[in-house]
């Protein structure tokens, strides 16, 4: 007999977290996090240096026990089925070493090699992932030669060569120059369509808006918001910035509006006027009143969108372990 779809068991989630805490004698590097991850999913991982985000991708990875609470992976205890755990995993640190004298195809042919795949099948396996890095025609190149870029890239095609479900990367386009990042990216856009689920911490936040599908913002251990990114906007509004199009000088523009007791602050921006009011209750209708008094044409008004740095800085203080 078919199950009936309402009856079905729900999905098992990437990553599960409940209550995990992490402590280093008396700090408190992780606080009672209750996280999922679900399949899939592209989740942008947020927080300041020492916020924890490290610190929770090696317990996922299982190079570091929890002190309390639980973390699964598709479905497998990270500390009692370690072992099943690493071989659905690829991680890769913020800072991993590469063996520079080594050629690229050598090097990942003994990473195949440590994860047991069959030796008649590592040639394909390892000319599989270089063709996905885009790095086909270094095969033959000592690692030492490469760039940084291209070394980050191996470091990726490393912790692919086993093809695991969930990748768990560590600040990947770290000293990467804007070129290498963006390719960078585009790989992990591209192995989302190919299923894999993947956590990816950044400081980099205007990437990780466009790139993730879903983000978590930490700060001190603790969770303050895992979502849509979409949702971040709705954690702070702010009423008080707009932004103004006219038909003008906007420098000029910008001083008569500073001029008013209602405005804090307007300033020329690419060609636009970034207006902040005084409050959230003073009347934006002084922004067209004064410009049409110095005979500027108003074009356009409208709320300053917050983008996930603008969200950042404000629900964050910056503090650290």
């Amino acid at each position: 007999m078919d199950t009936p779809q309402s009856a079905q068991a729900p999905s098992i989630p990437a990553v599960q977290t409940h209550q995990l805490t992490r402590r280093y004698g008396e700090m408190v590097a992780l606080d009672q996090l209750d996280l999922t991850i679900q399949k899939g999913d592209l989740f942008g991982f947020i927080g300041s240096n020492g916020a924890g985000k490290t610190t929770t991708l090696r317990i996922l990875s299982t190079f570091l026990a929890p002190s309390s609470g639980t973390a699964n992976v598709l479905g497998h205890h990270v500390v009692q089925e370690a072992d099943a755990v690493r071989h659905l995993i690829g991680y890769m640190p913020d800072f991993f070493g590469v063996y520079k004298d080594m050629e690229v195809t050598e090097y990942l042919d003994f990473f195949g090699a440590c994860y047991r795949i069959p030796s008649n099948e590592r040639e394909n396996t390892v000319r599989d992932v270089l063709e996905l890095v885009g790095l086909s025609e270094k095969k033959g190149s000592l690692i030492g030669a490469l760039s940084r870029g291209m070394q980050q890239r191996i470091g990726l095609a490393r912790v692919l060569i086993h093809d695991p479900q969930l990748l768990l990367l560590d600040e990947p386009a770290s000293g990467l120059d804007p070129r290498a990042r963006i390719e960078m990216m585009a790989i992990l856009q591209e192995l989302q369509k190919m299923g894999k689920t993947i956590i990816i911490s950044s400081h980099i936040l205007s990437e990780l808006e466009s790139l993730c599908n879903q983000v978590a913002i930490i700060e001190r251990g603790q969770l303050i918001y895992s979502g849509p990114v979409q949702g971040v906007q709705g954690l702070e509004e702010n009423k008080n910035v707009l932004w103004a199009t006219i038909e003008g000088d906007v420098e000029k523009a910008a001083g008569f509006l500073k001029s008013r007791m209602e405005i804090s602050e307007a300033e020329a921006v690419e060609g636009k006027l970034r207006i902040t009011m005084a409050s959230d209750k003073a009347n934006v209708g002084v922004i067209a009143q004064t410009l049409v008094a110095h005979d500027i044409d108003l074009i356009g008004l409208k709320n300053h969108e917050m983008g996930l740095e603008d969200v950042f800085m404000q629900v964050t203080r910056g503090d650290t372990q």
